[in-house]
């Protein structure tokens, strides 16, 4: 059976991801699974306050994002294409979707939007903690590699699709999970 095709599309909370992966997966001509981290994190049960220590809880979380990081890894070695929505702000993220999807092709897209929007989207959602997004916009790019950059200030969702749809059509000869896993040994 062929291996799916990934799109890792990354940027802070509230750049646009999920609106962007929405919308791309709705111009493609074939199924594509959309898999926002987000979706793990509410199908992740809440134990009611003082339950869990502080540290137990970041031990939770950090496991729900391992295996969403395996899930979408999953998906395309059973042959589904998936568009994966994170926020890449720590370094062993990253390392592990680069081990995870070592026979895989996966393009990655950096997802952008001016600071001061990112909280305006961010007060408007009222689900997110205020000041989020500030601080993952500093830190979700460190690696700097990326096959396509995307700001979502001014595109539209369905403008920045159409972009990430011609690179899907025509994909560079090394991609930047190809070159981060080279720069990593």
């Amino acid at each position: 059976m062929p291996r799916g095709r990934i799109v890792l599309l990354n940027g802070a909370s509230s750049a646009g991801k999920t609106s962007v992966a929405e919308a791309l997966a709705a111009c493609l001509p074939t199924p594509w699974l959309v898999m926002p981290v987000d979706l793990f994190h509410r199908i992740r049960s809440r134990p009611r306050q003082g339950m869990l220590s502080e540290d137990e809880w970041q031990v939770a979380i950090r496991k729900t994002r391992s295996a969403y990081h395996h899930a979408l890894a999953g998906a395309a070695l059973a042959g589904c294409d998936a568009i994966g929505d994170h926020v890449l702000s720590e370094p062993w993220r990253l390392a592990e979707l680069l081990d995870l999807t070592t026979e895989l092709d996966v393009l990655l897209v950096h997802v952008s939007c001016d600071v001061d929007q990112l909280e305006q989207r961010e007060r408007q959602r009222g689900d997110r903690q205020v000041g989020t997004a500030r601080a993952q916009a500093s830190v979700v790019f460190t690696h700097d590699e990326c096959d396509l950059k995307i700001d979502t200030t001014n595109e539209t969702p369905r403008e920045c699709a159409a972009q990430i749809a011609q690179l899907i059509a025509s994909p560079p000869v090394e991609t930047a999970f190809e070159r981060l896993r080279r720069r990593s040994r």
